[in-house]
């Protein structure tokens, strides 16, 4: 077992393909371990991800590596009559993590912050919970680990409860402090008011942000300038 989670430091790429792997070994374990053309498919997935990202195969390979040398990642090479080399991941064997801690670990990582709701909702193909509270204690479990690897975010301004999200990536906490939740309530549906502008705005905002961070010093922004004469 890992001595803490805090030192795997996860980018954001090495947490969404750890997030893939372990989807794809609860859900499709056919499937699994995978080929690298594969699970650059589910690291790009549209659905089940927040956000939605477009790797490369390379981008995938070089992540893969990555966690290879945190101890989270195995390379199967190919056997007797195989001509592809598949990836597993070790997740769960690094933090002893069971059923439904690898289920609700998967989501967090695939999806960021969440409610309770939700997280029962889309762990329910992983594992399924018979009640939220069932939730709420396995979440407590990670959350009192030493080191924590969850952690409870506090209710944000128009959210109606408190939100989940997983510590082993870099900065999750301080994201998920500033990404907004916008709730449709029939008296706003349809409508764009300037608090929900806004918040679309400080999301993609963050979004922008994770992005530039992924990818290091690829990413140039041009300096801003008040001066449309110039």
């Amino acid at each position: 077992m890992a001595d803490a989670p805090d030192a795997f430091e996860l980018t954001a790429a090495q947490a969404r393909v750890l997030g893939a792997l372990l989807e794809k070994q609860l859900t499709t374990p056919d499937g699994y371990p995978m080929t690298l053309n594969a699970l650059t498919t589910a690291c790009n997935q549209t659905s089940n991800r927040d956000p939605v990202v477009q790797y490369e195969p390379t981008q995938v390979e070089t992540t893969l590596l990555a966690l290879k040398a945190k101890g989270l990642a195995r390379v199967i090479h190919p056997g007797s009559g195989e001509r592809a080399t598949k990836f597993r991941h070790v997740l769960d064997e690094a933090l002893d993590l069971d059923p439904p801690d690898r289920a609700l670990v998967c989501v967090l990582l695939l999806r960021g912050a969440q409610t309770l709701a939700e997280l029962k909702t889309r762990t329910e193909r992983m594992h399924p919970f018979a009640a939220p509270t069932d939730v709420e204690d396995a979440l407590d479990r990670l959350a009192e680990r030493d080191p924590a690897i969850v952690a409870r975010v506090d209710r944000a301004p128009g959210q109606r409860e408190g939100r989940w999200i997983q510590l082993l990536e870099a900065g999750a906490e301080r994201r998920a402090a500033v990404t907004p939740s916008v709730t449709i309530t029939p008296t706003t549906r349809g409508a764009t008011g300037p608090s929900e502008l806004e918040q679309r705005v400080a999301a993609l905002e963050v979004r922008l942000a994770a992005l530039i961070e992924s990818l290091g010093d690829l990413a140039e922004l041009p300096e801003a300038t008040t001066d449309r004469g110039m």
